[in-house]
Order: structure tokens, then C-alpha cells, then sequence
């Protein structure tokens, strides 16, 4: 996309919230605020977005605590966030009109529709003569930055790696200490309710993690002083709090990935093992970014064309059961009611379920995918994708198919006594640790004893992990097959 510079002083400008929803190191809010004698900060609720199946109560209760802090930080430098609710060309033209803005700042997003919306955008500013001016304030490196030496995008994420780890990290910046904004300028009130501004469904979880700038640096800060340093043995671990639990605010921007790295190595844990690794996991984010950016087809199908030919069995009565964790293999049902209790999932337990539907229940990947975004306070197209090709073996990994995960192996190994199954399925909180993972093989007598009969309190594994292993490798061999041919 194609912007001018704002090189000189502007008497009104407009900054445009989208993702980067914070104070600190946003690079386009800085730029505005040094480039124009008032800044206009708008968020638009984007109907677009709003009442699109795939977004998530959770998020947009996320979005609402985060847009109020938000709108408290401003106040107290100066300023107050202005809220319009429309699409966004009218709105944003709107917004000139009323109060003579001539340029326009925001940060930039890759996300297929957001592509499309900021296209838009810009044609139609650039038609009244209205600068632009965007800047790279949500990935650590933009993705057309990271090029193979043919001068193409990497489809393999350790060659890309090897170039990512090798760039700079740029420094984040501070907080604009005042912002000059008209006190008279119209701005709809602020929804406390989802309900209020119309969205996909009502909220019917209870989110472990709550917007706003200053939740995101308590969280960051814990993560660093308390588990980076052992992240890389703890991480595994669904019943350990190992992980960051900054997935939500990375997401919406309301923590900064550059403010991030830069607290990490300033506190020394960046230099650690563990450090390193939750670098690496940054770098897969910026991964699947440019993989959406650069291969937007994903979004809708496989990144092998050649995987669209899978011939699922999309059996809806075992897909609900997946859904509401009654599949019979505890690891899988605790992951799933987690996920529909407290809008998150861990990460290994996010790729043990994929694989369950995709590779036991062949049901189909998007299927899956969708039904993520609905429920996770973080979920983002472009992890949630990457991570559901992955998991299906439709996507950029070099080793597409074969990897089947066990769902009661990959229990035994990473929880091991059960903690994490007894937390969320109580029916098995009896079970001895030997059983609580193949709950179907403790004697009968010994089901009655423990309170927890299968069949009858808890549900007898849906399919038979050996035989639908089978099945699946001869379904991907045959879409191969055919795609070669």
C-alpha cells in the first residue's frame, strides 16, 4: 500500500485504532502527535468485524476492557479516545469533514480483510488530498522484510528463523506525554456490554485474562520475573503455569511484542535458554503473519493446494462431541471444556485437539479452526490458521501428514498424574494417576468404587485411535495421490 509522508506540521490529524490498542511504543501515535498541533484518537466498531461468525464473544469483551483503559490513558495526557461505530471509508471521511483533518496515521495490519479495508481507505483519502502515514507497530518484523536470497517469502519456518534471528529488534519508544484534542468533537459512548453493540452471541465464559494496558504489563511482568527463565521446561505442562498468557494482548496489540523483547533482556531472561526459545515462539508468530500476508489464500483453504482434496467425514454428532469435550480421551475433553470454560486453551493442548479432530475424527480443518476463534480471548487468524495446518498437515511444515498425535500418550507424557484431567473433567478425579489417561481400562468393580463408570458417567472413547489412524494416512495418501497425477 502506498502512502506519503507527513513531513510537516499539521494543524489537525487523525490517529486510527485498530489493533494497537496502547499508549506505549505505538510508533504511528507518536508520529501523529510530533506531526500534527491536535491529534483526533478514533476507534471504529466495525459491524464488519463485530457480527462476523468467527469472532469470539470473549474477544470482543477483551476489545470493550481494553478500549476503556484505553480511553482513561488518554484522558489523563489530555486527550479521550473517540468512538464511531460504521464502516470505516464513511466513517473515517466523516471524521475529515467535521473537523478538517488533512492526514491520517495508523498502524499496519495483514490480515486478508483488513488488506481490503486499509486499500479503501487510503484510495479514498488520497482522492481529498488527505496524507498518510503507517507505520510497523505489531509484528516484530514486517513481512516482506524476511526473503529468502531468490528475493521470495519463506514457506518453511526454520530457514526463516535463521534470517529472523539475524535481524535487529528495533527499540520501542515511549508514550506521548500530552495529545491536544478537541474537547468538542462528538464521540458515541463507550459499550460496557457486548450486547450493546450487536455482536456474534452473548458472552457465556469466563475469561482468565482481562484487557488494558496495564493488565498486559502485571502479565508480562510475572511472566518474566516468575516463569521465563523455565520456560522451556515448563511450557509443556498444562497443569504447570508455564506459559506467558500474553497471547490476548499481543493479539490486540494492547501489549507491544518490541516493549516485550526489550523488558526480557533488559531483566536479563531474554539471554536464558528459556528467553530464547519464547523468542522463538515470537518468530512463529511473525511466521504465520507472513505466511497470511503472503499466501492470503490460506485463510479459506489449504496452503497445499493439493490437501483440498481430502475427502473428510465431517460426521457432525462426533464433531459436537469434540466441541463439548465428550470424546472419551480425557486429555482431549479437559483441553476443549478449559477452552469453553475460560475462553484459552494451552498450547499443547491446543495441538493434541486439532490432531484429534483432523486426524481421528476426520473432520474437517476448518471446521476446527472456526470453532477456535469463537471460543479463545486470543484467537487471531493468523496463528489460529497457521497452527490448524500445522496440527492437519495441510500447511507449511516438512512434514505434512505423518504426525498423528496419541491422545493418551501425549496425556501420560505431559500429565502425567493427572492434574490437569482432574481440574477439568472431575468426573475422573478419582481415577488413579496409571488409568486417569485410558480411563476405559480400569475393571468395572473399581469404576464403581471410584464414583465413575464409563459408559455411564464418563463416555467410552468415541472412535478407536489405532484403526482412525489407519484411515486418515490412507485419506491423505489418496488427495496426494490424486494432486500428482
Amino acid at each position: 500500500m502506498e502512502c506519503r509522508l507527513v513531513t510537516q506540521l499539521y494543524k489537525t490529524g487523525i490517529y486510527w485504532f485498530r489493533r494497537s490498542l496502547r499508549l506505549d511504543d505505538n510508533r504511528a501515535l507518536v508520529e501523529a502527535v510530533k506531526a500534527c498541533e491536535s491529534v483526533l484518537p478514533v476507534f471504529i466498531l466495525d459491524p464488519s468485524i463485530l457480527t462476523d461468525p468467527a469472532t469470539g464473544p470473549a474477544r470482543v469483551h477483551f476489545l470493550l476492557e481494553s478500549l476503556h483503559e484505553l480511553d482513561r490513558g488518554l484522558r489523563e495526557i489530555g486527550s479521550r479516545l473517540i468512538l464511531r461505530h460504521g464502516q470505516p471509508v464513511p466513517e473515517l471521511l466523516a471524521l475529515v469533514r467535521e473537523t478538517g483533518a488533512v492526514a491520517l496515521f495508523f498502524s499496519r495490519d495483514y490480515e486478508p480483510y483488513s488488506t481490503r479495508r486499509d486499500t479503501a481507505v487510503t484510495a479514498a483519502m488520497q482522492e481529498i488530498g488527505v496524507a498518510l502515514r503507517t507505520e510497523s507497530d505489531h509484528l516484530l518484523v514486517e513481512p516482506d522484510r524476511v526473503r529468502s536470497q531468490a528475493g521470495t517469502p519463506y514457506t518453511v519456518f526454520t530457514p526463516f528463523k535463521r534470517v529472523w534471528m539475524e535481524m535487529p529488534i528495533e527499540a520501542p519508544v515511549s508514550a506521548p506525554e500530552r495529545i491536544r484534542t478537541p474537547a468538542d468533537l462528538h464521540s458515541e459512548a463507550l459499550p460496557t456490554l457486548i450486547n450493546q453493540i450487536g455482536t456474534a452471541g452473548a458472552l457465556d465464559q469466563q475469561p482468565l485474562v482481562h484487557g488494558g494496558e496495564s493488565q498486559a504489563t502485571e502479565h508480562r511482568d510475572r511472566f518474566i520475573l516468575s516463569c521465563l527463565k523455565e520456560y522451556g521446561v515448563q511450557r509443556d505442562f498444562p497443569a504447570v503455569e508455564g506459559t506467558s498468557r500474553l497471547s490476548a494482548y499481543l493479539k490486540f496489540g494492547v501489549l507491544s511484542a518490541r516493549r516485550l523483547v526489550s523488558e526480557m533482556r533488559r531483566r536479563g531472561g531474554g539471554l536464558t535458554s528459556g528467553g530464547q526459545i519464547f523468542l522463538s515462539e515470537l518468530c512463529w508468530r511473525d511466521f504465520y503473519y507472513q505466511i497470511l500476508a503472503n499466501f492470503p489464500h490460506v485463510a479459506d483453504g489449504a496452503f497445499r493446494p493439493a490437501y483440498n482434496a481430502i475427502e473428510w467425514d465431517n460426521d457432525p454428532v462426533l464433531f459436537q462431541a469434540w466441541c463439548e469435550g465428550r470424546t472419551g480421551y480425557p486429555f482431549v475433553d479437559a483441553a476443549m471444556r478449559q477452552m469453553n470454560a475460560e475462553a484459552w486453551m494451552h498450547n499443547r493442548a491446543r495441538m493434541v485437539t486439532a490432531s484429534f479432530l483432523t486426524k481421528d475424527l476426520l473432520c474437517d480443518w476448518r471446521w476446527g479452526e472456526r470453532y477456535f476463534m469463537q471460543k479463545l480471548v486470543d484467537g487471531d487468524l493468523a496463528s489460529n490458521n497457521g497452527g490448524w495446518q500445522w496440527a492437519a498437515g495441510t500447511g507449511t511444515d516438512a512434514q505434512p501428514f505423518f504426525r498423528i498425535f496419541n491422545p493418551v500418550s501425549q496425556g501420560e507424557k505431559f500429565d502425567s498424574d493427572g492434574a490437569y484431567v482432574r481440574k477439568y473433567v472431575p468426573e475422573l478425579a478419582r481415577y488413579p494417576a496409571k488409568f486417569i489417561h485410558r480411563p476405559w481400562e480400569l475393571r468395572p468393580a473399581e469404576q464403581e468404587a471410584v464414583g465413575c463408570v464409563i459408559g455411564r458417567d464418563y463416555p467410552a472413547p468415541i472412535v478407536d485411535h489405532k484403526v482412525q489412524r489407519e484411515k486418515t494416512l490412507a485419506a491423505y495418501r489418496r488427495a496426494t495421490s490424486e494432486g500428482q497425477s
